[in-house]
């Protein structure tokens, strides 16, 4: 099939998939006819219901090598591209590394979500030793840290997964929450900025960097 036909073609699926909202069928439809690095040119190119496709599509199929592609459609002009980019990031996100780095990695983020922090921290680190390169060990670590009220550490391990991940808008909130618990406002306003720039759908964010503004004028 010609490349020319390849964004209607996905268009279809996509609609198709608006009707039943079958996501293991739009994956295996979209499986079958592309490739990742042809869905990382339409989510770029495409019109505005093939970027929607293709992120969605990138975000089921894709892996870490897609996400500078999806850190670049959360600032899509279209809505509905930036809300799926978002979602989808997060989830390619934890996709790096081998089956079982990937397995050990899952369990962490559910230690976190379990509030089973020194847990989580202590598989984090061993994550971290096998897999320096891996931005989300770093982050769930950097997550279970803050629960502790570590925040220095928890900041040390956000830059490192910024570092290793420049689209990471998760690691720069974190530093700034970090920053607010310490009393250093001007350091909270620079990271929620930050995170901002990389995700301008964070509302939350983008009211605590009103606020901060506010007081911090107010103090001059």
């Amino acid at each position: 099939m010609s490349s020319s036909h390849r964004g209607p073609l996905l268009h279809q699926m996509y609609k198709a998939y608006l009707l039943d909202q079958c996501a293991d069928r739009f994956e295996a439809a979209v499986a079958e006819r592309y490739l990742a690095g042809t869905l990382e040119r339409i989510a770029e190119m495409g019109d505005r219901m093939d970027r929607r496709a293709a992120v969605l599509a990138l975000s089921l199929l894709g892996d870490f090598r897609s996400n500078n592609v999806m850190g670049r459609s959360l600032r899509d002009d279209d809505r509905g591209v930036r809300m799926l980019a978002e979602n989808g990031i997060r989830t390619i996100w934890c996709r790096q590394g081998d089956k079982v780095q990937r397995k050990l990695l899952q369990e962490i983020v559910e230690l976190n979500g379990t509030r089973r922090f020194d847990s989580a921290i202590r598989k984090a680190t061993r994550l971290i030793a096998q897999t320096p390169w891996m931005a989300e060990a770093w982050n769930q670590r950097a997550l279970a840290l803050f629960s502790l009220r570590r925040y220095r550490e928890s900041i040390d391990d956000c830059e490192q997964a910024m570092e290793l991940n420049a689209y990471h808008f998760g690691a720069a909130t974190g530093m700034a929450q970090c920053y607010m618990h310490l009393g250093e406002r001007p350091r909270a306003l620079e990271c929620f900025r930050r995170a901002l720039a990389l995700n301008p759908n964070l509302e939350g964010v983008r009211a605590h960097v009103h606020y901060l503004q506010r007081t911090l004028e107010n103090q001059d």
